[in-house]
């Protein structure tokens, strides 16, 4: 097994496109040094991205944040404008393991990882979050819910890499939330869950929503008719109880 630690995005995905047999990425590790020690995967080369310059920054513009892809979950709690904006995101990535995980472990490792009842993900999804993937030809920017296509899978090609997660400005009006049920009171693995991002008009009716299911199907759902039950409509009970019954006809849940 080869350990490398490269400088660049270039130099990662030279490596990653290069290499002959299994090659893995670490950034926290939390999943992928468990899998190894339990024997589960074998690398023959590991890609460690946290020397890569701007992969461990949260990145405020104009336009909205940009998240490094080797920033540990606990770190996005620590940003006051990040948290005013995306709660939910915040939420969401602070609750996946113990607080030692969340010092380790990063949001595009969750993604990556393609878990179905991944916790940053639903949440992700519902804010619009999109993916920064560079490769040997180049970067493209891609919709977070196209990374993950089935349990532990991925959409990304050999010697592509995650380089960073965007996500918008904050719209006036508007918010997003995460919610999941476990069994346990803390660190567990949601049985379901739910990520939702909205914005009212003046009047207080929606005018745009994303509704994001977690451990529902064998990918993170995004429900368009579950949006299409709140918008242009005040959120009262009724319209709650066509999303509550549009979400449950959209599951597609697995056995374990």
């Amino acid at each position: 097994m080869r350990y490398i630690r490269p400088h660049s995005i270039e130099d990662a995905v030279g490596q990653l496109a290069g290499s002959a047999g299994t090659a893995a990425i670490l950034a926290g590790g939390s999943d992928l040094l468990v899998r190894m020690k339990g024997g589960f995967i074998e690398p023959d080369l590991i890609v460690d991205i946290k020397a890569i310059e701007g992969l461990s920054e949260i990145r405020e513009t104009a336009e909205g944040f940009s998240i490094g892809a080797a920033v540990p979950c606990a770190v996005l709690g620590e940003s006051a404008s990040l948290k005013k904006a995306w709660p939910g995101v915040v939420e969401a990535a602070k609750l996946i393991g113990s607080k030692q995980v969340q010092g380790r472990c990063t949001i595009v490792g969750n993604l990556c990882n393609a878990s179905p009842a991944a916790d940053s993900v639903p949440a992700l999804v519902a804010a619009g979050a999109r993916a920064v993937v560079a490769g040997s030809s180049g970067k493209r920017t891609i919709a977070v819910e196209a990374v993950p296509t089935g349990p532990g899978r991925t959409s990304l090609a050999k010697g592509e890499i995650i380089e960073a997660i965007l996500l918008d400005k904050r719209a006036p009006h508007s918010g997003d939330a995460y919610l999941r049920f476990i069994p346990r009171t803390e660190m567990d693995i949601a049985v379901v869950s739910a990520g939702v991002n909205l914005t009212l008009d003046e009047q207080g009716a929606v005018k745009a929503a994303r509704v994001a299911l977690g451990a529902a199907a064998p990918t993170v759902l995004l429900v368009d008719e579950a949006a299409e039950a709140l918008i242009g409509r005040t959120l009262d009970e009724a319209a709650l109880e066509r999303l509550a019954k549009v979400c449950s006809g959209a599951c597609r849940p697995i056995d374990d």
